[in-house]
């Protein structure tokens, strides 16, 4: 089977190396010539995952319409830039199977990666879960959740994805995966801030746990599961988000708390879900108080302080 990944970021590279180690024809698509003439040369993503080297197998192109010459086409790519990526590239992903590699709702639309995917092909899923692009590279053991509302493509998907090291279980229920990995990372920014302004670990825990249910009353609002929240998509991804500074969005929330910028030249995907998902709770009436603090702290409006004053200040309730 060939499979095409779009994307030579950390994550893209990390799963083209991955599947390289498969009985599949892996394909690692990059939008930059000179960066993809790096990769053969190198034969590793020294940028992105440095000591982390290709596999033989592996080819690596710029030509995106050989690229996306591919029974099976995972997207890697950030969640902001995905529908204008499939839209301006249409002509090749039309009536393609696409597998969303990102995290999110689009700002301007509040759509997930598959209803985005969507737009151009009705063979949709998305592959999310617990993962650092440096332990899939490595070959360390992952387990992930592979999303897709067509039963016969889901079990078809979840046989051709294999790889040594990572392990992939099925759903059809699209809407709690996608919330379960959009959400976990606003989550994981206000964890961040917490320990960012010295706050502790019964802070972060406290932040975790109330955080967690406001994303399954999320899910339940829009549709989705309960079950699909409680696995790998959901509380496996908020467990390692909320836990380990290899996470882009937990060490921004640090930087956040201890009153620096992030000058990481890297994707906060946290960032743009935050208010994404405030927009959405507001529109569905729901009370999100971590997740309305988290926006409130990306966008300036309020510090660590203020807000964590206001949360710790709320009526009390039942849990």
């Amino acid at each position: 089977m060939k499979i095409s990944v779009l994307g030579s970021g950390a994550f893209g590279t990390a799963l083209a190396i991955s599947l390289s180690t498969g009985d599949n024809s892996i394909t690692l698509w990059g939008r930059n010539p000179k960066q993809v003439i790096a990769f053969s040369q190198d034969r590793e993503n020294k940028d992105r995952l440095p000591n982390c080297p290709f596999p033989t197998s592996l080819y690596v192109t710029s030509d995106f319409k050989l690229a996306c010459d591919s029974d099976a086409i995972l997207i890697a790519v950030p969640t902001q830039s995905l529908r204008k990526f499939v839209e301006e590239n249409h002509t090749y992903l039309q009536r393609r199977t696409l597998i969303a590699c990102c995290k999110g709702f689009d700002m301007e639309t509040g759509k997930g990666p598959v209803d985005m995917l969507k737009n151009v092909s009705d063979q949709a899923a998305i592959l999310t879960g617990p993962s650092f692009a440096n332990d899939i590279a490595r070959g360390l053991p992952t387990a992930l959740t592979l999303a897709c509302e067509q039963a016969e493509l889901g079990i078809a998907l979840q046989s051709q994805l294999v790889s040594k090291n990572i392990r992939l279980y099925r759903t059809h229920d699209v809407i709690g995966a996608e919330l379960g990995g959009g959400l976990k990372n606003v989550i994981a920014i206000g964890c961040g801030a917490a320990i960012g302004a010295g706050l502790g670990e019964s802070a972060r825990a406290a932040l975790m746990t109330r955080g967690f249910a406001e994303m399954r009353r999320f899910t339940a609002a829009l549709g989705g599961l309960d079950t699909t929240l409680c696995g790998l998509s959901g509380f496996g991804d908020l467990s390692l988000t909320c836990m380990s500074e290899q996470s882009r969005n937990f060490r921004y929330g640090m930087q956040l708390g201890q009153g620096r910028d992030f000058k990481e030249n890297t994707t906060v995907e946290g960032k743009f879900t935050a208010q994404a998902a405030l927009t959405k709770a507001d529109k569905l009436g729901l009370d999100v108080p971590i997740i309305r603090s988290v926006s409130d702290l990306v966008t300036g409006k309020k510090d660590v302080e203020t807000l964590l004053a206001a949360l710790l200040a709320r009526p009390q309730k039942e849990e």
